[in-house]
């Protein structure tokens, strides 16, 4: 096991090393107000604690993507290690930081807000479009995952129809109340689950002496499904994910300081990628490697995975609470998936969230096209969302680089990460049957074009911007004053 728990060693020594190192490079500024007090609002701003945000923050990015993701991930062998150890500390984690920090900077503004200012107008409305794209597939998949571990784990004795109307009942009031009345109080209780679930399976590894095997670069995928640039889309949460982009500006409204933001953002995604390094252990070590695992996963998918994994490791009745904190991830992860949906559209438009009638004309469209989603196979949606989520984390990755590069601060450490997967997603959409279909070796020329290309536009971006003198900060705009003003009214008695 020298392997998995170097990998897992690397990953907290990780944390107060390159963490601290990103952190110095944006530059905290802890006398500074956060939003969740500039902004305050009583419904989606509102001051939170560290330990309560930091929690929230892990259940929000971590749906069943750093389960079922390193699952799959486990039929190429060790190799899915590497990429779930560096792609952490060096991508998905600065991704998670910067992300936030510049949320925090920015009055809390999602993605599709940061996009137009740093990266254009016309990035704004396309961001705003794919991220929209990727909260419902998320959310879709978010309901269909955990419904269908449900109804295993019940033998079936509750109809699947019933279990998915649980589900969206819950999402609809998470996603339409105050965050601190479903969310900020029954998080704490689905994380005990959680935590139960990963120490569980790891440890229960761990003392059977389960045979993880030690590192090697060779491609051990029963398929010879090639390394590149499929292992960087197949375990995307867990390592680098742009689904988290749409989740952090989430806290990044709750958050009481800029000195919190190292534990809840770099952190939480630092503690996903031990999650993901368990089960892609699990994967690798409890089904006779590779082959025996391909034949599992083509007999009942991933959630197969986590039933058989469970109950191997911890017995009937601690395999049933290890199931029911990995059913948790994903509800945890699809509520907010379509609470951020929400909001987005809302600051896009423009459109004051004080009134829960408000929220509900907005929500039920959202929910309306997800229940449609979900009549459409599972694997289907997964290919899609899988290039649409790294996609998100290239944008993601190069705004805070161009953040970075007009405050004449190290940018490298968001444009190498980011230059990386917009090769991994341009190679694969242009391979994969989903895209273009071109040979591999056209695919790799093509995208190396199409790379350098954008990364030269950004330079070019980047120095006009920094000409520009684009402000870095914003507390309130005109619209925010209108919200402020609309809600210091509807708290107001009248004499």
């Amino acid at each position: 096991m020298y392997t998995f728990l170097f990998g897992v060693v690397l990953l907290v020594v990780g944390y107060f090393t390159y963490g601290k190192f990103v952190e110095r490079v944006f530059g905290v500024k802890e006398e500074r107000q956060t939003p969740a007090y500039a902004n305050a609002d009583g419904i989606d701003y509102v001051p939170m604690n560290t330990k309560k945000n930091s929690l929230i923050q892990l259940l929000n990015i971590a749906g069943v993507g750093p389960i079922f993701g390193p699952i799959m991930g486990a039929l190429y062998g060790p190799v899915a290690f590497l990429w779930i150890v560096l792609g952490a500390i060096f991508a998905g984690a600065v991704h998670d930081y910067l992300t936030g920090m510049i949320s925090i900077r920015n009055r809390g503004a999602h993605l599709p807000e940061l996009a137009g200012k740093f990266l254009g107008k016309f990035m704004k409305h396309l961001v705003n479009a794919f991220a929209i794209l990727l909260l419902l597939l998320v959310g879709t998949v978010f309901v269909s995952a955990p419904a269908g571990l449900l109804y295993n784990l019940m033998n079936g004795w509750v109809a699947m129809g019933f279990i998915i109307a649980a589900i969206f009942i819950y999402y609809i009031l998470a996603t339409l109340l105050p965050i601190d009345k479903i969310i900020g109080r029954f998080y704490p209780i689905f994380g005990l689950l959680l935590i139960i679930s990963a120490l569980g399976v790891g440890g229960g590894m761990l003392i059977t002496g389960a045979p993880i095997p030690e590192l090697t670069l060779s491609n051990l995928h029963p398929d010879n499904i090639p390394i590149f640039p499929l292992l960087f889309l197949t375990i995307s949460c867990g390592a680098l994910s742009g689904f988290h982009a749409t989740q952090t500006p989430i806290i990044s409204r709750t958050t009481q300081s800029e000195k919190q933001g190292r534990k809840i953002f770099y952190g939480m995604m630092i503690a996903e990628g031990v999650i993901a390094m368990i089960w892609a252990a699990a994967g690798m070590a409890l089904f006779n490697g590779p082959v025996g695992l391909n034949e599992l996963l083509a007999a009942g998918g991933p959630a197969m995975i986590v039933s058989e994994a469970s109950v191997l490791m911890l017995g009937a009745v601690g395999g049933t609470l290890a199931i029911l904190g990995v059913i948790i991830l994903p509800i945890t992860s699809g509520d907010t998936a379509f609470r951020s949906a929400r909001m987005i559209i809302a600051d896009y438009f423009k459109l004051p969230q004080l009134k829960i009638l408000s929220r509900l004309w907005i929500a039920l469209p959202l929910f309306a096209v997800s229940v449609a989603l979900t009549f459409v196979d599972f694997n289907i949606l997964w290919r899609y969302f899988s290039w649409a989520n790294q996609s998100t984390a290239v944008i993601a990755l190069f705004v805070a680089a161009m953040y970075l590069f007009i405050a004449k601060k190290n940018y490298w450490i968001a444009l190498v990460p980011g230059t990386f997967m917009l090769m991994a997603t341009t190679t694969y959409i242009l391979n994969a049957p989903i895209g273009f279909r071109l040979p591999m070796e056209v695919s790799l020329i093509g995208a190396s074009v199409i790379s350098i290309f954008l990364v030269a536009l950004f330079f070019f971006a980047a120095l006009k911007a920094r000409k520009e003198n684009i402000p870095l900060e914003v507390t309130a705009p005109d619209w925010d004053d209108a919200l402020a003003g609309a809600a210091t009214a509807a708290t107001t008695t009248p004499e």
